[in-house]
């Protein structure tokens, strides 16, 4: 054939670009201009939006996920000999930022096949782990499907009365029980009882890294959510002091009144760099204003997906509603039968030789070597190992339309019928 009369190739489908228009463009060239590009009056702004947008009492911005989970654990006081309970399905910043103060991370299993929640723990598989050394509990939203659909700060007020919650740190004591600490790196939108997740727990930690439904390129922020006992602003200045090394002040208060020993501060306690800059909160600002129209889109390209997997057998698509909650369609994590699971990489190939990018999400703890060399076993959380033997996270994102989703499940669907057929693995 005339290489001129070819079909034209369908474009590539990217598994998740970063949404960048030209107003975040625009918002980014402000702020460098302006003179001002580290943490600022933008970042600021930013705070105040997010706890709007969120419906919680403080934001606290950071340059990561990871340094503000960090911090948050610094502030509680967790460190050597304390236990942090997390899935073993989930992405290792949730376990890392523990194992770097010296204590422990207990992982919890996913529930059977048959009881699962998506792909999230349960208060059940949680509640037997708990124990004296307990500082914290860390669910995980896994591909924006939120978790805390019920009381599990109640659960924990309950089990610390009855069990007898052990304190050694000023702050463990106000608080009185081990700290709810949301995972909500994918949940920025979920929706629980009609509020937005992030208000469930008692700090929720948002990412904003470069593939999340709203990217600041690097970034993230911890949503405050703590009783009547707590004076959110002041844990939000310190959070925000431990975000800039413990110093007392950051750089715009001290160059606001620099002429009068404004300049002047002090360290606190030693705490990190993980400041979020001005430019980043200027892509944020635009990221959030828009929100509920990506989301939107997000959710119409999910529904696309649900409707052109239900034909294709040996394909279970994820939970992302129920009669309380609705899912911010992070990721759209496609379950394969038992009998295709040993055929995924060959699936995910023919759709990358198709121009379709897919990723997994994610490699249990305890399968990581990093994990293993610490005496965690995959053999002690079957039902992770199992789940993620047959996940494929399939590509959604603002730049895709419902037609590259029907062009996803045909290829998905061709692919399957190859590997079937053939028994290529």
């Amino acid at each position: 054939m005339d290489p001129d009369l070819a079909p034209e190739q369908d474009p590539p489908i990217g598994f998740a670009p970063p949404y960048i228009d030209e107003a975040t463009i625009a918002a980014v060239e402000r702020v460098l201009r302006s003179g001002w590009i580290t943490t600022g009056p933008e970042t600021a702004s930013f705070e105040r939006e997010l706890a709007s947008f969120i419906g919680c009492t403080q934001v606290v911005c950071g340059g990561s996920w990871t340094g503000l989970a960090g911090v948050v654990l610094d502030w509680f006081g967790v460190g050597p000999g304390d236990e942090v309970i997390l899935p073993a399905y989930t992405y290792c910043a949730t376990a890392n930022v523990v194992l770097h103060r010296g204590a422990h991370p207990v992982l919890v299993d996913l529930p059977p096949a048959a009881d699962r929640d998506g792909l999230n723990i349960t208060w059940d598989m949680v509640a037997p782990l708990l124990t004296s050394r307990t500082k914290v509990v860390m669910p995980v939203d896994i591909g924006g499907w939120p978790i805390l659909n019920g009381d599990w700060k109640g659960a924990l007020e309950v089990w610390s009365r009855e069990s007898g919650f052990t304190s050694d740190h000023p702050v463990q004591s106000l608080l009185g029980r081990p700290l709810l600490l949301a995972d909500a790196a994918h949940a920025l939108g979920a929706q629980i009882d009609g509020q937005q997740a992030g208000s469930q727990a008692d700090i929720s930690i948002f990412s904003f890294h470069a593939v999340k439904n709203l990217t600041t390129a690097e970034g993230g922020a911890a949503a405050l959510s703590l009783p009547a006992s707590f004076h959110a602003e002041e844990v939000q200045r310190t959070l925000k002091s431990l975000c800039l090394h413990g110093q007392s002040k950051d750089a715009a208060a001290k160059f606001k009144s620099s002429g009068t020993g404004g300049w002047r501060y002090d360290v606190t306690r030693p705490g990190y760099k993980c400041n979020m800059t001005d430019i980043q909160a200027a892509m944020g600002r635009v990221a959030l204003e828009r929100y509920p129209e990506d989301l939107a889109h997000r959710n119409a390209l999910a529904d696309a997906y649900d409707q052109g997997l239900a034909e294709i057998q040996h394909v279970a698509s994820p939970v992302r509603s129920d009669d309380r909650r609705r899912s911010a369609d992070h990721l759209y994590v496609v379950q394969l039968s038992a009998l295709l699971c040993s055929h995924r990489d060959a699936i995910m190939g023919h759709l990358g030789t198709a121009g379709i990018a897919t990723n997994v999400h994610f490699p249990p703890l305890p399968t990581l070597s990093a994990y293993r060399e610490r005496g965690y076993d995959p053999a002690d959380t079957p039902e992770s190992v199992d789940a993620y033997a047959g996940a494929i996270s399939l590509p959604i994102h603002r730049q895709m339309s419902t037609r590259d989703v029907q062009r996803v499940c045909r290829t998905l669907a061709q692919a399957i019928s190859t590997v079937i057929s053939t028994g290529t693995k």
